[in-house]
Order: C-alpha cells, then sequence, then structure tokens
C-alpha cells in the first residue's frame, strides 16, 4: 500500500476524509494551518487546509481505487498521465513531524524581526514598499516602522501581518 494525493471538489477535503476513514477504512493525512487572518477588519484565528482541496491517503490501487475516485466529492487522484502518482513516505513523515502531536494542524509563527531589519509590505495601500523595522507596538499587534517616500523619512505603525523580513 502506497500513499497517494487526491484531490477534492472545493472545501470537501473533511467529507471525504471521512468518507475515506469511516466506510473505506482506508488511512489518510490531512494536514492543516492554523494562522492569523483579517476577515472584515476583525483578527482571528483560522484553520485551513494546507493544500487547499487535496489530501493524503494509503490505498492499493488494485482493491479501493474504483471505490476512491468514484466516492461522492472525490475529482481523482494526482497522476502523471494516466499513472497515480506514489507520494513518498518521507513527505508523509515530514509533515507529522512538521504538525507534532495533536491533529494535524501546522501553525507558522512569524518570522523574528529586530530593530533595524528591513522589511517588505506585503498588504494595504503601500504593499510592495521598503521600510525599516523600528519596534514592536503593543496595542492591536502593530509595530512601528520608518519609511522612506521621497526623500524623507516617515515613522509610521503598521498591522504586523502587512510586512515581512528581507534578506539584509
Amino acid at each position: 500500500m502506497n500513499w497517494y494525493c487526491i484531490q477534492t471538489k472545493p472545501k470537501k477535503e473533511i467529507l471525504v476524509e471521512k468518507y475515506l476513514n469511516d466506510e473505506l477504512e482506508l488511512e489518510t493525512y490531512f494536514p492543516r494551518l492554523r494562522r492569523k487572518k483579517t476577515i472584515r477588519r476583525v483578527k482571528r484565528e483560522v484553520i485551513e487546509p494546507l493544500f487547499p482541496r487535496y489530501l493524503f491517503c494509503r490505498l492499493s490501487l488494485a482493491d479501493c481505487y474504483r471505490a476512491v475516485i468514484y466516492g461522492r466529492d472525490v475529482l481523482g487522484l494526482v497522476s502523471a498521465g494516466n499513472k497515480p502518482t506514489v507520494v513518498d513516505e518521507q513527505i508523509i513523515l515530514q509533515l507529522k513531524d512538521w504538525a507534532g502531536e495533536g491533529d494535524d494542524i501546522i501553525v507558522l509563527e512569524p518570522k523574528s524581526i529586530k530593530k533595524g531589519d528591513p522589511i517588505k509590505i506585503t498588504d494595504g495601500p503601500m504593499q510592495g514598499l521598503e521600510a525599516t523595522f523600528l519596534q514592536e507596538a503593543t496595542q492591536d499587534e502593530r509595530v512601528a516602522i520608518l519609511l522612506n517616500i521621497m526623500n524623507t523619512e516617515v515613522r509610521l505603525k503598521i498591522d504586523r501581518d502587512f510586512i515581512e523580513a528581507m534578506e539584509s
């Protein structure tokens, strides 16, 4: 039995996982990602699929192929040509190791940024601009940055999620 990647209809990964586990009694792996996301101007912690529309399943093609691909909300197995692609067990083990113990949920922590580090603004009205990190500002997870616009340095406070560290 090998690991294969199964493609599902949008937002149907959990239903397909339940079908594969409960009905077909197959081993599955569905890694998820916990991260902070701004939804309608409100910061929330959300859990989303690490690979939207995909999950992993250990199966024998000879025994279960038809039952899997004709399952409700399954679009098929990821294939190279007409042959389903085997996912190396090391990849599954690395993903499980990354997620740690528990519910296979991977937590991404923001990269550490120190005073004076160059940063790039990744969202908002100043997206794409480069600046210098000054300090963490405690209220509402905001940070202070120094932005150089038209040879003038401007000190701003911006949402922590709107910046990323650049290679110095």
